[in-house]
């Protein structure tokens, strides 16, 4: 399983040879550098950690700024682990200090990006879960409300997990199956076909699907 960080640039539209036009999504893709390996033995575990996004060292704390110096990066606001992930090969395997491009894909390539989504605030049945409305006529009172949620005397509560109004949004979402587009290495850019989770320059993980 191929991975990286970016950031997520915006939309636009790109057009194939045959003319068909194609909506893709930008992000700007590392360059990351591998701070981290964690091993099966030592702690239970395989993964490889990436930093991404360069910032004033001053950002930090002195633990994250010693973590990162101890790999060689600077200081770097994002660290994220990808467990089994493979960013090199059998003969050579990452190693700490390395540095993660968009030449780790290729284009055609299935991932899954993940992010936070973007958040809507507090919303109700009809917008946070695509409830019906009720009537609008002949004096009702349940235009937009939820209606009955639970019984009377038993069990005399509310159960856990009903779909009621309430925070929509700001979760973190991943979305697989998408299609890398296309690939600019010089920009360190991919073009990810469709939409994925999270607003504009916000941050997310991409990872090789299937």
């Amino acid at each position: 399983m191929a991975a990286i960080l970016g950031k997520k640039l915006g939309m636009t539209q790109i057009f194939r040879e045959d003319g068909t036009v194609v909506p893709v999504t930008v992000i700007e893709a590392g360059p990351c550098k591998v701070t981290a390996i964690r091993d099966p033995e030592r702690d239970g575990y395989a993964a490889v950690q990436l930093a991404f996004d360069e910032v004033k060292e001053g950002k930090l704390s002195r633990a994250e700024v010693g973590h990162l110096k101890k790999a060689g990066a600077p200081p770097m606001r994002h660290v994220v682990e990808f467990r089994d992930a493979e960013l090199g090969s059998e003969e050579e395997p990452p190693k700490v200090g390395d540095d993660v491009t968009v030449a780790s894909f290729e284009s055609g390539q299935r991932v899954k990006v993940s992010g936070t989504s973007i958040g809507k605030g507090f919303q109700g049945g009809i917008k946070r879960h695509n409830f019906s409305r009720g009537p609008v006529t002949h004096g009702s009172h349940n235009v937009r409300a939820p209606g009955s949620i639970g019984a009377s005397a038993f069990p005399a509560r509310v159960f856990k997990g009903m779909r009621m109004p309430g925070q929509m949004g700001n979760k973190r979402v991943t979305q697989p199956g998408l299609e890398i587009a296309d690939i600019d290495a010089e920009r360190n850019l991919l073009l990810i076909k469709g939409s994925v989770p999270g607003s504009r320059n916000a941050v997310v993980e991409v990872r090789t699907y299937g």
